[in-house]
Protein backbone atom coordinates (compact mmCIF):
# COMPACT_ATOMS: atom_id res chain seq x y z
CA UNK A 1 0.00 0.00 0.00
CA UNK A 2 1.54 3.23 -1.15
CA UNK A 3 1.41 6.40 1.32
CA UNK A 4 -1.29 7.92 -1.33
CA UNK A 5 -3.61 5.31 -0.90
CA UNK A 6 -6.67 6.00 1.09
CA UNK A 7 -6.64 1.87 1.92
CA UNK A 8 -5.34 -1.53 1.26
CA UNK A 9 -8.73 -2.48 0.55
CA UNK A 10 -8.66 -4.25 -2.94
CA UNK A 11 -11.81 -2.36 -4.60
CA UNK A 12 -10.20 0.95 -3.62
CA UNK A 13 -7.01 0.26 -4.87
CA UNK A 14 -8.33 -0.87 -8.08
CA UNK A 15 -10.46 1.86 -8.30
CA UNK A 16 -7.49 4.12 -7.20
CA UNK A 17 -5.72 2.70 -10.26
CA UNK A 18 -8.81 2.24 -12.92
CA UNK A 19 -11.79 4.53 -11.56
CA UNK A 20 -11.90 7.89 -13.71
CA UNK A 21 -14.32 8.30 -15.99
CA UNK A 22 -11.88 7.77 -18.80
CA UNK A 23 -9.16 4.62 -18.59
CA UNK A 24 -11.61 1.52 -18.18
CA UNK A 25 -13.21 3.06 -21.64
CA UNK A 26 -10.13 3.32 -23.29
CA UNK A 27 -9.10 -0.37 -22.40
CA UNK A 28 -12.50 -1.26 -23.79
CA UNK A 29 -11.59 0.53 -27.21
CA UNK A 30 -8.63 -1.34 -27.13
CA UNK A 31 -10.18 -4.74 -26.65
CA UNK A 32 -13.55 -4.58 -28.76
CA UNK A 33 -12.25 -1.61 -31.17
CA UNK A 34 -8.84 -2.99 -31.37
CA UNK A 35 -7.64 0.69 -31.35
CA UNK A 36 -3.96 0.82 -30.91
CA UNK A 37 -2.89 4.40 -31.73
CA UNK A 38 -3.16 7.39 -30.23
CA UNK A 39 -5.17 9.03 -33.09
CA UNK A 40 -7.35 5.84 -32.80
CA UNK A 41 -8.55 6.11 -29.01
CA UNK A 42 -8.60 10.17 -29.91
CA UNK A 43 -10.99 10.63 -32.92
CA UNK A 44 -12.99 6.65 -32.51
CA UNK A 45 -14.70 6.82 -29.34
CA UNK A 46 -18.17 7.46 -28.86
CA UNK A 47 -17.07 9.37 -25.98
CA UNK A 48 -15.31 12.40 -27.52
CA UNK A 49 -12.02 12.66 -24.57
CA UNK A 50 -9.82 15.42 -25.23
CA UNK A 51 -6.14 14.89 -26.42
CA UNK A 52 -4.53 15.81 -22.94
CA UNK A 53 -6.64 13.58 -21.06
CA UNK A 54 -6.24 10.65 -23.37
CA UNK A 55 -2.19 11.28 -23.07
CA UNK A 56 -2.31 11.51 -19.62
CA UNK A 57 -4.81 8.11 -19.05
CA UNK A 58 -2.67 6.33 -21.05
CA UNK A 59 0.28 7.54 -19.36
CA UNK A 60 -1.20 6.11 -15.83
CA UNK A 61 -1.73 3.30 -17.97
CA UNK A 62 1.31 2.26 -18.22
CA UNK A 63 2.75 3.20 -15.57
CA UNK A 64 0.40 0.72 -13.77
CA UNK A 65 1.30 -1.61 -16.80
CA UNK A 66 -2.10 -2.25 -17.47
CA UNK A 67 -0.65 -1.20 -21.34
CA UNK A 68 2.57 -0.68 -23.17
CA UNK A 69 3.80 1.13 -25.50
CA UNK A 70 6.22 0.38 -28.44
CA UNK A 71 7.29 2.24 -31.63
CA UNK A 72 5.54 1.82 -34.42
CA UNK A 73 7.97 0.62 -37.03
CA UNK A 74 6.01 2.17 -39.81
CA UNK A 75 6.04 5.61 -38.92
CA UNK A 76 8.78 6.66 -36.30
CA UNK A 77 6.51 9.66 -34.09
CA UNK A 78 3.69 6.76 -33.47
CA UNK A 79 3.54 4.11 -31.22
CA UNK A 80 1.52 0.81 -30.82
CA UNK A 81 -0.41 0.81 -27.54
CA UNK A 82 -0.78 -2.84 -26.45
CA UNK A 83 -2.81 -4.69 -23.91
CA UNK A 84 -0.60 -6.57 -20.92
CA UNK A 85 -1.86 -9.50 -19.28
CA UNK A 86 -3.45 -7.13 -16.29
CA UNK A 87 -5.02 -5.15 -19.13
CA UNK A 88 -6.06 -8.10 -21.14
CA UNK A 89 -7.48 -10.03 -17.40
CA UNK A 90 -9.90 -6.82 -17.03
CA UNK A 91 -12.14 -8.04 -20.05
CA UNK A 92 -14.62 -10.12 -17.24
CA UNK A 93 -14.87 -6.54 -15.37
CA UNK A 94 -16.09 -4.57 -18.41
CA UNK A 95 -17.85 -7.95 -19.55
CA UNK A 96 -19.72 -7.61 -16.09
CA UNK A 97 -19.88 -4.13 -16.48
CA UNK A 98 -21.62 -4.37 -19.38
CA UNK A 99 -24.02 -6.74 -18.51
CA UNK A 100 -25.02 -5.35 -15.79
CA UNK A 101 -25.74 -2.51 -17.98
CA UNK A 102 -27.38 -3.59 -20.46
CA UNK A 103 -29.67 -5.35 -17.95
CA UNK A 104 -30.77 -1.61 -16.20
CA UNK A 105 -29.95 1.11 -18.61
CA UNK A 106 -31.09 2.51 -21.54
CA UNK A 107 -28.48 1.12 -23.62
CA UNK A 108 -28.71 1.82 -27.26
CA UNK A 109 -29.41 -1.52 -29.42
CA UNK A 110 -26.18 -1.09 -31.95
CA UNK A 111 -24.21 -0.36 -28.39
CA UNK A 112 -25.56 -3.35 -26.75
CA UNK A 113 -25.15 -5.94 -28.52
CA UNK A 114 -21.79 -7.19 -27.55
CA UNK A 115 -22.87 -6.57 -24.17
CA UNK A 116 -25.56 -9.20 -24.36
CA UNK A 117 -23.43 -11.88 -26.50
CA UNK A 118 -20.87 -11.73 -23.86
CA UNK A 119 -22.97 -12.38 -21.30
CA UNK A 120 -24.96 -14.98 -22.54
CA UNK A 121 -21.59 -16.46 -24.08
CA UNK A 122 -20.12 -16.05 -19.98
CA UNK A 123 -16.73 -17.21 -18.79
CA UNK A 124 -15.81 -19.37 -21.74
CA UNK A 125 -16.50 -17.06 -24.50
CA UNK A 126 -14.41 -14.55 -22.27
CA UNK A 127 -11.40 -16.66 -21.75
CA UNK A 128 -11.90 -17.53 -25.62
CA UNK A 129 -11.41 -13.85 -26.07
CA UNK A 130 -8.83 -13.16 -24.09
CA UNK A 131 -7.17 -15.85 -25.73
CA UNK A 132 -7.36 -13.57 -28.79
CA UNK A 133 -6.12 -10.64 -26.97
CA UNK A 134 -3.44 -12.30 -25.83
CA UNK A 135 -2.48 -12.94 -29.31
CA UNK A 136 -2.62 -9.88 -31.13
CA UNK A 137 -1.32 -7.69 -28.15
CA UNK A 138 1.29 -9.71 -26.95
CA UNK A 139 2.34 -12.01 -29.73
CA UNK A 140 1.26 -15.20 -27.56
CA UNK A 141 0.02 -17.95 -30.05
CA UNK A 142 -3.23 -19.73 -29.32
CA UNK A 143 -4.43 -23.10 -30.37
CA UNK A 144 -6.67 -22.12 -33.72
CA UNK A 145 -10.36 -23.09 -33.18
CA UNK A 146 -13.00 -23.90 -36.15
CA UNK A 147 -15.06 -20.93 -37.32
CA UNK A 148 -15.10 -17.42 -36.70
CA UNK A 149 -13.20 -15.59 -33.97
CA UNK A 150 -15.58 -14.09 -30.18
CA UNK A 151 -13.98 -10.82 -31.80
CA UNK A 152 -15.05 -11.53 -35.23
CA UNK A 153 -18.63 -12.24 -34.05
CA UNK A 154 -18.86 -9.39 -32.02
CA UNK A 155 -18.25 -7.32 -34.78
CA UNK A 156 -20.64 -9.09 -37.19
CA UNK A 157 -23.10 -9.00 -34.40
CA UNK A 158 -22.51 -5.48 -34.12
CA UNK A 159 -22.85 -4.63 -37.94
CA UNK A 160 -25.86 -6.02 -38.32
CA UNK A 161 -27.80 -4.34 -35.52
CA UNK A 162 -26.47 -1.18 -37.36
CA UNK A 163 -27.18 -2.66 -40.91
CA UNK A 164 -30.62 -3.41 -39.40
CA UNK A 165 -30.39 -6.88 -40.19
Amino acid sequence: MTNLSRSGCPINLSLEVLGDKWSLLIIRDMMFGNRRHFRELLTKSEEGISSNILADRLKTLLDEKIITREDDPTHKQKGIYSLTEQGIELLPVLAQMAAWGYKYLPVSKELGIRARLLSEGGPKMWAEFMDELRESHRGVKRRRRTGPSVGERLQAAYESVVNGK
